[in-house]
């Protein structure tokens, strides 16, 4: 074992000595990374309720022996791994160890249905599938007329291929389905596969890598049709990190948490690549649900939330400050108010006056400090928001707990980040300036035109969609934006979501969406008025500001009686009164409805990126819009 762990050490030595700079892949940056920090902490995933580190050292043997276990199983340059499942070290092991292979990667939503598994599994030709337990391998079929490329599934660690049977050990292939051709195989088999590669072989395989090799394959979550796998290299992954870590200030003592979807390509920056670029340490969450567990006793440094994180832990926080009453009451107003204050210098980069100064470090220690501590963010250096628009009011309101979010702006096509508002550049309502190393344009129409070492390389098996969007090094990103005189980007709407009302306009509701749901008991807002006269709105409830809001009004009652409850009404109302005061007549929304359930990725109206699919509403709830119109046709 000691020779072994030598022969490794001199194989490391020997890239971080050898690979050129400038030409780096991620797959080098890791193997460098536990060179130079080999006895750091690289993650830390829950052990019986305990968190139990791996060093850099032992990671990168990881992903070493777990990719010469696919060149045994026959992975070849160029072809794909998919993976399916929640975050764990093995679908970052197995990330890092498919694309050191030369392979590439496709995670896969755990929220799709079989339908969509099985249909990227076969649009990418999937070698090798990485499913996390029973119930996500039941959407694989593993019969060769239906997956002509599948050879191996591999089980997570303490999953069975049987939903009645509990962990498994060795043979996990005997649960597998008598008529599937995939061979089912358990993390521990994979990795005993290694055993006949030599390091060499996967040396050979690291030396052939090419920054414009193909790297990931991320999957559009599919607001409109099928998902298209956007194709991104080594070299868009390595600039992204790279700016992400420059931007950021990234460095080894940081922490994060990983929770959101790895398929997405937010969280795979943040967990896969980064990482292995700045020596960072990532700390596995259990679920979503354990989220505030977590938060309180991991304490990250840096933390990256999509809105609905940050608009749940909003009406948790507003809530409880919200209940506070007397001395205590002003207490935390006046602190509140004075880091706003302090926020809105530093966003932009203006110095505090001495008496600012001293009104903070008392509002820090009385109120602020506790209840960043309450939270777990109180040694957060960077709060970030991304892969949705978020209510200016919601900024706001962190901001006034002295836990400013940053918004970034970015998609899939270009790696990620576009436009990031920085500490000391950030105008709240915006999505920042472009970032360095890309440019930002707009087209006569309004469309957000990329150019940059981020932009990807088109979309997997489809040149007429790649054609349409990636235009002469340019990406037509298909989003609405404009810049103010200071350069700061602010996103209108989608091209695709344009409202054409039956006199003619052309609307973009995200900005009438976004001013709704300013009001705190609103959850999402999709205003309709396509081919209509005027515009409506559905609305849904967020339930827990909605119960605060009416106290002891709302014990007993159910979600859609809360929908019809006059106090909720009266409140939605007069926010909408303002928002149409505040817009030219036709963007004037005349009617609303109150939907008695909220929207769900389950029931089909949310992407597992939390977008909205329009055409699912509209289909849906087809019989509340026609309501809203009856009088008028």
């Amino acid at each position: 074992q000691g020779q072994g762990r030598e022969a490794r050490d001199h194989v490391h030595d020997a890239l971080v000595a050898s690979s050129p700079v400038p030409a780096f892949t991620i797959a080098h940056a890791l193997l460098r990374t536990a060179a130079k920090q080999p006895r750091a902490d690289a993650y830390l995933a829950k052990v019986d309720g305990r968190w139990q580190a791996t060093s850099w050292r032992t990671f990168a043997e990881q992903v070493r022996t777990a990719a010469r276990a696919l060149i045994q199983v026959g992975l070849t340059s160029g072809e794909t791994v998919a993976i399916l499942g929640f975050n764990r070290p093995e679908w970052v092991i197995l990330d890092h160890a498919a694309m050191m292979a030369g392979g590439v990667v496709a995670g896969i939503y755990t929220t799709s249905s079989r339908d969509e598994v099985e249909y990227i599994v076969g649009h990418c030709e999937a070698r090798v599938v990485l499913v996390e337990n029973a119930a996500q391998l039941a959407k694989l079929d593993r019969r060769r007329e239906r997956l002509p490329a599948l050879q191996t599934v591999v089980l997570m660690r303490g999953a069975s291929s049987d939903p009645g049977r509990g962990a498994t050990g060795a043979g996990a292939g005997a649960g597998a389905d008598a008529d599937a051709d995939a061979d089912v195989i358990t993390w521990d088999e994979l990795l005993a596969l290694a055993a006949t590669v030599p390091e060499s072989a996967l040396d050979a395989r690291l030396a052939a890598l090419q920054p414009d090799d193909l790297a990931t394959l991320i999957y559009t979550s599919g607001t409109t049709g099928p998902p298209k796998g956007v194709m991104l290299s080594h070299a868009n992954l390595a600039f992204t990190a790279q700016l992400a870590c420059d931007v950021g200030g990234h460095a080894p003592a940081d922490r994060s948490i990983s929770y959101l979807p790895l398929s997405h390509v937010a969280e795979q920056v943040t967990t896969v690549h980064m990482p292995a670029l700045a020596g960072t340490t990532v700390y596995f969450a259990e679920s979503i649900e354990t989220l505030a567990i977590d938060l309180a006793s991991v304490r990250p440094t840096v933390f990256f939330g999509v809105p609905r994180v940050w608009e749940k832990l909003h009406a948790v926080v507003g809530a409880k400050l919200g209940e506070l009453t007397g001395a205590k009451a002003r207490l935390v107003h006046w602190a509140r108010g004075v880091c706003s204050r302090v926020n809105h210098h530093r966003d932009r980069g203006e110095r505090l006056s001495p008496a600012l100064a001293g009104q903070y470090a008392l509002a820090t220690r009385l109120v602020i400090g506790k209840l960043k501590a309450a939270l777990g963010l109180d040694q957060a250096r960077m709060l970030v928001c991304g892969a949705a628009p978020i209510g200016t009011d919601i900024l706001e309101f962190f901001a006034s707990l002295d836990l400013p979010v940053r918004e970034v702006y970015g998609q899939s096509e270009t790696t990620g980040p576009t436009a990031f508002n920085l500490p000391g550049h950030t105008r709240i309502g915006s999505v920042g300036a472009p970032l360095p190393g890309l440019e930002v344009k707009l087209a006569d129409d309004g469309e957000i035109m990329v150019r940059g070492q981020g932009v990807g390389l088109g979309y997997y098996k489809d040149p007429e969609a790649t054609a349409e969007a990636f235009r002469n090094g340019w990406l037509a990103s298909g989003d609405l934006g404009a810049f103010d005189s200071a350069g700061y980007l602010s996103i209108v709407g989608r091209k695709k979501d344009i409202l054409i009302t039956s006199g003619g306009k052309n609307i973009a509701p995200r900005n009438i969406e976004a001013s709704l749901q300013e009001c705190p008991l609103v959850a999402d807002a999709v205003v309709i008025g396509d081919r209509r006269k005027y515009l409506t709105a559905l609305i849904t409830l967020d339930e827990v500001a909605t119960r605060a809001h009416l106290g002891a009004h709302a014990e007993g009652l159910g979600l859609a009686a809360l929908a019809a409850a006059p106090g909720v009404l009266a409140v939605i109302q007069r926010r909408l009164d303002e928002v149409n005061a505040s817009v030219a007549r036709v963007e004037q929304v005349k009617k609303f409805t109150v939907l008695p359930a909220p929207f769900g990725i389950a029931t089909g109206e949310l992407t597992p990126t939390m977008k909205i699919k329009r055409s699912v509403v509209a289909s849906r709830y087809a019989g509340a819009i026609d309501a809203m119109y009856g009088e008028d046709r």
